[in-house]
């Protein structure tokens, strides 16, 4: 990861909670378990958007569990690989919101590039097994980032997609805490869930039009140069 993120977070790795899930990871793999992302990518998302430079934060889940979707990026999935229903439905708000144009690939590489941190609140998944890590200590690592980021003086923009994005903003920073931040909420944009109202949410521009009043450079969300 960036050393601005391993310069405050090598001290997670030395706790009970972190050992454990280092065991568990250990096992996984010892049983023949295929794990994704690949081991190098599972902190890419740390090393493509150093601390200093985030300006948006947006929240998944659990990576992509299907073989080759998963790079270390929520939502994001590389080059050559078909486009998960969910970000499909990111593209179609994203074509209502500000005009954009879907680039026929699923990279958001483009994103993290401008301080887009894309975090999954859970770092590796079991080939085929959503949320098949959840509860073995990953929460406490990311609960970890967003605190750091939470506290930051400088405003920051988190969009939380979906009951868990939101359940984990609240558990790291209570209602009143971080209120100079904009913090953005909605449905998952699953097709589960996109259409009681992820779609018509315009988070991206609201996104855009809070960082350009907190004197920050804008994202520009459009994708056909990655």
């Amino acid at each position: 990861m960036d050393r601005s993120w391993l310069d405050r977070l090598k001290s997670e790795f030395e706790k009970p909670y972190m050992r454990k899930l280092e065991a568990f990871l250990a096992q996984e793999i010892a049983d023949g378990q295929t794990i994704f992302p690949p081991f190098e990518k599972t902190f890419d998302a740390l090393c493509r958007t150093p601390f200093e430079e985030v300006k948006v934060v947006i929240m998944g889940q659990d990576p992509y569990h299907g073989a080759g979707q998963a790079h270390g990026l929520s939502f994001s999935v590389l080059p050559g690989v078909q486009i998960p229903p969910s970000l499909q439905n990111i593209y179609k708000e994203l074509a209502a919101d500000i005009g954009f144009t879907p680039p026929g690939h699923g990279t958001l590489l483009g994103w993290a590039a401008q301080g887009v941190l894309l975090l999954n609140a859970t770092l590796t998944v079991r080939e085929g097994q959503p949320r098949s890590h959840y509860g073995r200590g990953w929460e406490e690592f990311t609960d970890r980032i967003v605190r750091l980021l939470a506290d930051r003086k400088d405003p920051l923009v988190f969009i939380l997609w979906g009951k868990s994005a939101l359940e984990k903003w609240r558990h790291v920073a209570p209602e009143g805490e971080a209120s100079h931040h904009l913090v953005l909420v909605s449905p998952h944009p699953s097709p589960l869930s996109a259409h009681a109202g992820f779609f018509g949410c315009r988070h991206f521009s609201k996104a855009n039009e809070f960082l350009k009043r907190a004197g920050k450079q804008p994202i520009d969300w459009n994708l056909s140069g990655c």
